[in-house]
């Protein structure tokens, strides 16, 4: 059900699709994948639209419509996360597992799914980079050497997702789930705009 190996391959392949066509479906097929898919797709429309809000010459009026996107898409992208770690939970639970007693991870399934999103769009950006044919010199070599690092780290962190899950299945470590509570988007919850609600 669960490979770190298939999530960086689907977050790798619907990066490149994604960026030849822009609308292309998720394709994920089994239910974990396509959430793990869908949350990619969040930080993919996460990471454009930020980009946006650095364009020179971006007007008050466009950057505020940026804002807004990015605050709406980083919401969806935290709910997929923890909607990860949910379907993890509940697969386990069918194995009365994570067991209580065996030694807590401080992050979960589904936020180490986050980070692995988040590098695969940094290494393909990267390797746009190194592979820019009029940057300046020493721009691909700079970027070679960034890609390296970047593809180190997201080794580093798949082996870690797998012996997490690996670790949980046998009973001897165990995670929770994380709600990441956000309260800029809930009119209740934000004093900028409750406060202003009557105006």
């Amino acid at each position: 059900m669960f490979s770190a190996e298939a999530i960086v391959r689907l977050q790798d392949e619907l990066t490149k699709e994604w960026h030849n066509n822009a609308g292309a479906n998720l394709g994920a097929g089994e239910e974990f994948l396509t959430l793990a898919a869908s949350q990619h797709r969040a930080n993919y429309d996460l990471w454009h639209t930020e980009d946006e809000a650095r364009r020179p010459g971006a007007t008050d009026e466009q950057i505020a419509d940026v804002k807004r996107r990015i605050d709406a898409t980083n919401q969806l992208r935290n709910d997929l996360a923890e909607k990860i770690d949910l379907a993890l939970l509940a697969f386990l639970a069918q194995k009365e597992l994570p067991r209580a007693d065996a030694p807590l991870n401080s992050e979960s399934p589904g936020l180490i799914v986050d980070r692995l999103s988040i590098l695969a769009l940094k290494i393909f950006h990267t390797r746009e980079e190194a592979e820019r044919t009029n940057a300046p010199q020493g721009h691909a070599e700079r970027n070679l050497a960034r890609l390296s690092i970047l593809e180190e780290q997201r080794g580093d962190l798949a082996a870690c997702l797998d012996a997490l899950w690996r670790e949980t299945l046998a009973g001897t470590r165990r995670f929770k789930l994380y709600r990441q509570l956000k309260m800029y988007n809930d009119p209740a919850l934000n004093p900028a705009i409750y406060k202003n609600a009557s105006k």
